[in-house]
């Protein structure tokens, strides 16, 4: 069963949906806090939460008195601009499927997860996400309990990792890496595809205040998922 998909994240991905299409351009005043809470029906306090974190990852700005307005992304922000799979799925009006194929907890197993650890142990998770019944991506994820000890004790059986850590931990600088791969056997069952077959590979990590929270693998079929980002050069770029 999947966990509700709470209003201020559904506020959150229709209008990042809206910025990241280029249905709305750089510097278009998106609708008034007032308008926003008639139409979905719910309190000014879940439209404001929403922007908020809009405003957070770079994506509006806020001018006292004149609104919120597209901000003007580069290149690098815009790619980290990725939301949680569970709210982009169900932006694309697609239905999101999520299965937790394994969790424990451990201790550290090399440098980067000392770091990542920061004396406590991590706590490991293997998940799968689909969009409309079809594999979307294998995910492979540690989390430090030194940051959020409250992973502990989740059950990620029913909550997806990447929309708990938002709510719990939510970044605050974060760095990513895409490549294309060819799919390993032990990964091409999990995502109905066969061994050798194009995938996209991205590895993200994130702090918070400067500590690491976690750290995650996504594998996507190559046909099925696409990273598509709007944005303009800044001056003294593109020359």
């Amino acid at each position: 069963m999947n966990a509700p998909f709470t209003l201020h994240r559904r506020i959150y991905a229709d209008l990042e949906t809206r910025i990241l299409s280029g249905d709305w351009a750089p510097g278009q005043r998106i609708p008034f806090e007032h308008e926003l809470t008639r139409r979905y029906g719910c309190s000014r306090m879940t439209v404001n939460k929403a922007i908020s974190e809009l405003a957070d990852r770079g994506l509006v700005t806020r001018r006292r008195r004149a609104g919120t307005f597209v901000a003007q992304p580069r290149a690098q922000s815009a790619v980290l601009a990725i939301p949680d799979l569970k709210a982009e799925v169900e932006a694309r009006g697609q239905t999101y499927g999520y299965e937790l194929l394994a969790r424990r907890v451990r201790e550290p197993g090399s440098d980067e997860e000392y770091d990542l650890a920061s004396g406590k142990p991590l706590v490991e998770l293997r998940c799968l996400h689909r969009a409309d019944g079809s594999p979307l991506a294998l995910e492979r994820r540690v989390i430090s309990l030194a940051v959020t000890p409250e992973a502990e004790a989740a059950d990620f059986s029913v909550e997806p990792p990447g929309g708990w850590l938002l709510d719990f931990a939510p970044w605050t600088e974060a760095e990513h890496r895409i490549t294309a791969v060819a799919c390993e056997a032990r990964d091409a069952r999990h995502l109905l595809l066969k061994p050798g077959a194009p995938c996209l590979s991205l590895e993200r990590r994130t702090w918070r205040d400067g500590r690491p929270v976690t750290r995650v693998s996504q594998l996507f079929p190559g046909d099925r998922y696409d990273l598509v980002a709007r944005f303009s050069p800044s001056r003294g770029e593109g020359r």
